[in-house]
């Protein structure tokens, strides 16, 4: 239950600080990710993240899920139901402790009815890290 309240907290914050860049750049997806990873690089793909380290979470529209660690951004592209993915959704995981792993089902949730939308199933994750300076 706790896990559902942070996602949901998390859903909403990341709404709020984001929602007019969202709206920008709603109608190029491929623009919005290249604009988020500019300037890093990728690293080896690994198949679960810790969900409480988690910042925030961004949905790239019928695309990918984009976590927030900081330093670090993970990009996650659903292995099925992307092409459901909305910004305009709130994602809810349910988790079998803190991690989210590759293959778990996330259901999307109409954000003004809060009627379900259908599911994603996640693929491994991707992280990107900005390069340390001088190299």
């Amino acid at each position: 239950m706790r896990n559902l309240i942070k996602i949901l907290a998390l859903s909403t914050a990341t709404f709020i600080v984001s929602g007019s860049a969202l709206a920008a750049s709603k109608d190029d997806p491929a623009a919005e990710l290249a604009k988020l990873l500019q300037g890093r690089v990728a690293g080896p793909a690994v198949t679960c993240i810790s969900l409480p380290q988690a910042q925030g979470q961004r949905v790239i529209d019928h695309t990918a899920i984009v976590f927030d660690f900081g330093p670090t951004i993970y990009v996650n592209y659903p292995r099925g139901g992307a092409s459901s993915l909305s910004s305009d959704d709130i994602l809810l995981t349910k988790t079998f402790g803190t991690q989210l792993c590759q293959m778990d089902m996330v259901r999307m949730i109409d954000r003004t009815g809060n009627f379900p939308k259908g599911f994603v199933s996640l693929g491994q994750f991707i992280p990107y890290k900005r390069p340390a300076a001088g190299k």
